[in-house]
């Protein structure tokens, strides 16, 4: 027997329901932009099953060259392959705010998308390593065992992130989870759509251009709704985009950069074994952008992202690893972080 109090019997219609919840439903519709990039995510739809993965010789790889190249792929499974359950956990704030029905479509259809994305990762770092599990592998050589050892340092910090993640969705507003989510797409659709004009490897060049296609749509799913809110936005919300503009910064850096050591929790020789396994990987013809080329690309990201929230008076944070003043966020730590990739 259910011990929830019986109130049908005492009222003709039953009270409120307390919120959040995603119930009552309803569908309002006011952003047509929204419904556009709705409708473009059913026509670019890709399915990685179908790229030309028939045309991935791995004959022609060294194995330390074939190890380097998953290297890369792993340190993308850590952001772009846990991003299924973080953008689950947006669609389902989605609901329970209330969002208009365009909204909650396109946070479905980036879900889907990261799933593709994730499902991308596992299968080129598969078919490389001919083994599905970066941390059980065993490694064919000295750079294969650096790489590893990189790996599970990398899974280590990113298990964090999410423990943070999971605390901070319900406490923050939607309108700050946009920008956070709008700092990864920008850095996302830079350094894919660059590894796609650079990759000579036909599978992996046509993947990037569609992960690249994807993350230009998600920001466009942010800055629709940027422009829908920012206008209006509460000041008490000013701040905590300032910060988390900053924390993403920093977290993202691991895969668009190099991971800042005061940040992320990682032993000294991370970076040199990060260096050495992208060099090897460039030598395969695996385009992956030099440090200075990283730098240039992140500083690029990062004024883009401001010219955005200076419209709407937001302060940017300090990044003084790209050379870029503002103002000084100094208390950032792994668990306070809502960023995507």
């Amino acid at each position: 027997m259910s011990k929830h109090e019986r109130i049908a019997g005492k009222m003709e219609l039953p009270t409120a329901t307390e919120q959040p919840n995603i119930f009552p439903l309803s569908w309002p519709a006011k952003t047509k932009k929204l419904e556009d990039i709705w409708d473009s995510s059913l026509r670019e739809a890709w399915d990685p099953k179908k790229l030309p993965w028939h045309t991935l010789d791995l004959s022609k790889y060294s194995w330390e060259q074939r190890e380097a190249m998953a290297y890369w792929w792993t340190i993308l499974s850590v952001f772009d392959a846990s991003a299924p359950p973080v953008f689950a956990a947006a669609l389902i704030k989605t609901y329970e705010a209330h969002e208009e029905e365009a909204v909650r479509r396109c946070f479905f259809s980036v879900t889907r998308d990261e799933q593709n994305h994730e499902q991308l990762c596992g299968m080129a770092i598969t078919r490389l390593l001919e083994h599905p599990d970066v941390l059980t592998y065993v490694p064919k050589t000295e750079i294969g065992r650096k790489a590893q050892k990189n790996a599970h340092w990398l899974y280590y910090n990113g298990s964090r992130y999410w423990e943070g993640y999971k605390t901070a969705v319900p406490k923050y507003s939607l309108a700050v989870l946009f920008s956070s989510f709008l700092m990864g797409e920008i850095a996302a659709a830079t350094i894919f759509h660059q590894m796609a004009a650079q990759c000579v490897e036909p599978v992996f060049k046509e993947a990037f251009r569609n992960v690249g296609r994807d993350e230009g749509r998600h920001m466009a799913i942010c800055m629709s709704l940027m422009e829908r809110d920012y206008p209006k936005l509460d000041l008490t919300d000013r701040p905590l985009i300032t910060k988390q503009i900053r924390a993403g910064f920093l977290f993202l850096s691991g895969v668009l950069f190099e991971p800042p050591e005061a940040f992320w929790d990682i032993p000294a020789d991370f970076i040199a074994n990060q260096r050495e396994a992208e060099a090897i990987a460039r030598s395969a013809g695996f385009h992956i952008p030099e440090y200075e080329a990283k730098k240039d690309n992140w500083r690029n990201a990062m004024l883009n992202l401001k010219g955005v929230l200076d419209k709407f008076d937001i302060p940017f944070p300090a990044i003084p690893e790209v050379g870029i003043t503002g103002e000084e966020i100094r208390d950032v730590d792994m668990e306070d972080i809502i960023p995507v990739f």
